[in-house]
């Protein structure tokens, strides 16, 4: 005889991508794409266990970047993947220059170049954003790095571009915006860029490092300014989440790798995993 399946809610956010380093005297770096953000209304089938992985943040030195790292769950007719946001432009020749695609893509460096794509892989709906582009000379300011509602700013000649915004959600009971991009940066006369709502970092101005993006937010970091007083690295991006909300009378009590519990919210049990582990339905 086939399981009774019961209803749930799910909410998948992969990690943020770091901002973009800087190894002094060069234009602002970009910044980091938030974490690819995915909900759904699932059905669980008691008795399956459900695989949780939550993406962490990517990082930064004052010579790398990194993507955010991937979250997902996985089990008997469920089968989603949110991919690590894209890591900010370097402020350096060279591939990374423009940004690195993802859930949603990093802000781009250098002078007028284009930021990368988000919704990398593409899903439906929209897993991200694009992040915005950089802006020319005097400051050739780094682009806001793309958000899980809204791309990132593009950079003036002047001003660096905001992080894009994230997405509020109520799955926890309340309302909690997550999946801001971060900051770009700009050289020491301009003006750095801000992270977007949901945690975003922001970007720095001459040499400073970028601030790092919110863990459990899945957001991405800023990126690093540029003077003349050497290398300076991005924003480390914010760890992901995974959620998952399901009628009281359904949660069976059996979890592993520690999630937080909550029940009676407005009837639900709603667990929130910010490190890896399972559920069994």
């Amino acid at each position: 005889e086939t399981p009774q399946t019961y209803s749930s809610n799910l909410l998948v956010l992969a990690g943020g991508g770091s901002g973009g380093w800087n190894p002094g005297n060069q234009g602002g770096a970009g910044g980091g794409g938030a974490g690819g953000y995915r909900t759904s209304s699932s059905s669980l089938t008691p008795g399956a266990v459900y695989t949780i992985t939550v993406g962490a943040g990517g990082t930064s030195t004052t010579s790398a970047s990194a993507n955010g790292a991937n979250s997902s769950i996985i089990g008997t007719g469920v089968s989603i993947t949110s991919t690590g946001g894209g890591q900010g432009g370097n402020a350096t020749s060279g591939s990374t220059e423009s940004g690195v695609t993802g859930g949603s893509g990093g802000g781009a460096s250098g002078s007028n170049r284009t930021g990368a794509v988000g919704n990398t892989p593409s899903t439906s709906p929209s897993q991200g954003n694009d992040g915005g582009d950089s802006g020319g000379s005097p400051n050739q300011t780094g682009g806001g790095g793309g958000g899980a509602s809204t791309n990132g700013v593009d950079g003036t000649n002047t001003v660096a571009g905001n992080g894009g915004a994230g997405v509020s959600s109520s799955i926890t009971g309340s309302a909690v915006t997550r999946g801001g991009g971060g900051g770009g940066a700009t050289y020491s006369s301009g003006t750095a860029g801000t992270g977007g709502s949901g945690g975003g970092g922001d970007g720095q101005v001459s040499t400073g490092n970028g601030s790092a993006g919110t863990d459990g937010l899945g957001a991405g970091g800023g990126g690093a300014g540029s003077g003349d007083a050497g290398a300076s690295k991005g924003g480390d991006g914010g760890n992901g989440v995974v959620i998952i909300s399901i009628a009281d009378a359904s949660y069976s009590g059996t979890t592993t790798g520690s999630p937080t519990v909550a029940t009676g919210v407005s009837g639900q049990t709603v667990l929130t995993f910010t490190g890896s582990g399972s559920y069994t339905a």
